[in-house]
């Protein structure tokens, strides 16, 4: 048996509080680190998420920008367009979520394979966030790891909504790809072009979609040779997700997560992945579709956790 992946987790994921019916299901993240804590897991087993700083954002976003959003100084409209109300709070897990991503695509540097029980915040441009997204992770990440000599890298995308401001932000470096299977007809209503997009018709079923999935990933890992593969693993395909519009499966994700961990398990690429979107409203239930990705994982390592999530 080989080691388990490495997971990072900072508590403040979920400590978050937001207006009464708001979109977000800030809890989804508790949950889901409870539930590995029940499968046996420890908290020792978990690397704490370090925020990341001002001056690392600075080498992605916009310096006016990341100053105005974590003094609460954006403007109103701006924030609107965010999703959230500005709050202390949520400056802290901004900062501790990209931290995250940052501290897991290292450790997937070191180990082979890591996963953040947070990140995937795709839609923040360089100089302004949206969607739930305040700054972008997955490219703030492949920036800070383009810098220290690692590349090209691969940001493959399978939230169900396209990764825009990713696509936007490395639209002239050729050695970061962007790659983004995505419902079509969704959010946001303005794509941006990424190295690969692929558009899925709402109401996508489960063979299509992983014959999409195995094509495309195929595609890429063969054409780039990536040194690197952050892997968004949105679960928002979901036939029951709230905002996907696509009918995919549980067992179909699950062998979605499979398939890309164990392709590049094969080429020898490490791979850091984010838990992405996901909206239902039963948090249990949402958290028992994020599982996947950790079954698939403990599955490549070997690890008899995988036989306890359900599928």
């Amino acid at each position: 048996m080989q080691p388990l992946p490495a997971l990072v987790y900072d508590a403040c994921y979920s400590a978050l509080a937001l207006p009464a019916n708001h979109r977000y299901p800030i809890g989804k993240y508790h949950a889901l680190h409870q539930a590995l804590l029940n499968l046996g897991l420890r908290p020792a087993d978990f690397y704490p998420a370090a925020p990341i700083t001002a001056a690392e954002l600075c080498r992605l976003h916009q310096p006016d920008y990341v100053s105005a959003l974590i003094s609460g100084n954006l403007s109103s409209k701006a924030m609107r367009r965010i999703g959230f109300p500005w709050s202390e709070a949520l400056i802290t897990r901004a900062l501790q979520s990209v931290g995250g991503t940052l501290q897991t695509t290292r450790l997937a540097l070191e180990q082979g394979l890591a996963i953040h029980l947070s990140g995937g915040y795709h839609h923040a441009l360089a100089a302004e966030g949206a969607g739930f997204c305040l700054f972008n992770d997955l490219a703030v990440a492949a920036r800070l790891m383009q810098q220290q000599g690692v590349g090209p890298i691969l940001i493959f995308d399978l939230d169900v909504h396209q990764g825009d401001g990713t696509a936007a932000i490395f639209a002239d470096d050729p050695h970061i790809i962007t790659a983004s299977i995505h419902c079509e007809k969704n959010f946001p209503a303005r794509k941006q072009p990424s190295d690969w997009d692929v558009g899925l018709p709402r109401g996508c079923e489960d063979a299509h979609y992983l014959e999409t999935v195995q094509q495309s990933l195929d595609a890429l890992l063969q054409w780039h040779r990536p040194e690197l593969v952050l892997y968004d693993a949105g679960i928002d395909v979901h036939v029951k997700d709230e905002l996907g519009l696509l009918n995919i499966s549980t067992s179909a994700i699950y062998q979605r997560d499979q398939l890309v961990l164990s392709r590049c398990r094969e080429l020898h690429i490490p791979v850091a992945a984010v838990i992405g979107g996901g909206y239902q409203r039963d948090i249990n239930a949402l958290t028992a579709i994020h599982l996947q990705l950790f079954k698939a994982a403990f599955t490549l390592t070997g690890s008899d956790l995988a036989s306890k999530i359900k599928t």
